[in-house]
């Protein structure tokens, strides 16, 4: 070949070699981005940035934590499923976000199941029915509650941190099953449901353990009934929706989860649920979810076994959420 076909045949051969070793470099090279739906200091926000620390150590890279707060997560949801599969978009999402939502929303940009990556399952989230101590002192035992709202149909009402989060649906469930009428007033998170409690503008909350706690140890709120099937480790003394309620078989639970966009190569996903599985399963982090978020460790470890409760679950919720009447346009 002549020198001079050379020289223009050289460069060529140079920019085709340079996206094959772009593609080879080596996963994660540059910092992660970490997604979700819900403010500052959330449940969900809680465990997020608790789990991005030891995730960058092991990761070898910074893992950034972003809140994208709007539509019931969705906004946050939205950005992932569209995100470019390459391991640098992930998102900290809930049951609320990827199995009640499906059914809740009439119009959602994404479809929870094909357009999403499962990557692993984080734990199981109670919610607890509370009240204030100042303002509804009348309130000492969840039967009260039923009692007043008997006496009054229609004139208590319960705060939640948005239309269609757990601590509405879980609200809702608890009105239909005990037969009693009650107005929902949504919040758009924590602080707006948590206010509202405290200053008895609203007259329960049926918040997540985790955030609730502190206001339960600090004498601010009184915790009357778990919406699980068995006592909460965090608060033992504090009896099920079942057994302080009277409504055998009362469960209201959700869930929290890391999915990727739809795509994500299987040694990113792999790698991701090694890590995380490994962090949350470490005793210390163990105890930390336990004691004081209230949550139960996750049951599943593979991303197959979380695909399998994710649609379970979709299932479950879009009962629940037809039978209580629950929809956002």
């Amino acid at each position: 070949m002549p020198l001079t076909r050379r020289l223009l045949v050289l460069p060529l051969l140079l920019a085709a070699a340079l996206p094959v070793r772009a593609q080879e470099a080596p996963w994660p090279s540059r910092p992660i981005e970490f997604l979700a739906g819900f403010p500052n200091g959330s449940g969900v926000d809680i465990y997020q940035r608790r789990l991005a620390a030891p995730l960058s150590r092991a990761l070898g890279q910074p893992v950034v934590v972003n809140n994208r707060v709007g539509a019931g997560g969705n906004i946050a949801s939205d950005a992932v499923a569209k995100a470019r599969p390459d391991g640098y978009t992930i998102l900290f999402a809930t049951a609320g976000t990827h199995a009640i939502n499906q059914t809740l929303y009439r119009r959602l940009p994404f479809d929870v199941l094909r357009d999403f990556t499962p990557i692993a399952h984080l734990g199981d989230v109670p919610n607890i029915l509370t009240t204030s101590i100042e303002k509804r002192p009348q309130f000492r035992s969840c039967q009260d509650v039923i009692a007043a709202a008997r006496a009054r149909p229609g004139a208590l009402n319960y705060a939640s941190t948005g239309n269609g989060a757990s601590t509405h649906l879980a609200g809702a469930l608890f009105a239909r099953r005990a037969g009693i009428e009650v107005q929902h007033v949504p919040y758009n998170g924590q602080g707006g449901a948590v206010t509202s409690l405290l200053g008895g503008d609203t007259d329960f909350f049926f918040n997540q353990v985790g955030p609730a706690m502190g206001m339960i140890q600090q004498g601010q709120a009184r915790g009357l009934a778990v919406t699980t099937r068995s006592r909460v480790a965090a608060l033992p003394e504090v009896p099920t929706v079942a057994e302080a309620c009277g409504l055998p078989d009362f469960e209201s639970t959700t869930w929290y989860g890391v999915f990727g966009p739809p795509g994500l190569p299987e040694p990113i996903v792999r790698r991701l649920n090694e890590e995380i599985v490994r962090i949350v399963n470490e005793p210390e982090f163990r105890e930390w979810l336990v004691r004081t978020q209230g949550i139960d460790p996750p049951s599943v470890r593979t991303p197959q076994e979380f695909r399998a409760v994710q649609e379970r679950d979709v299932a479950r919720w879009a009962q629940i959420v037809r039978d209580a009447g629950a929809t956002v346009d």
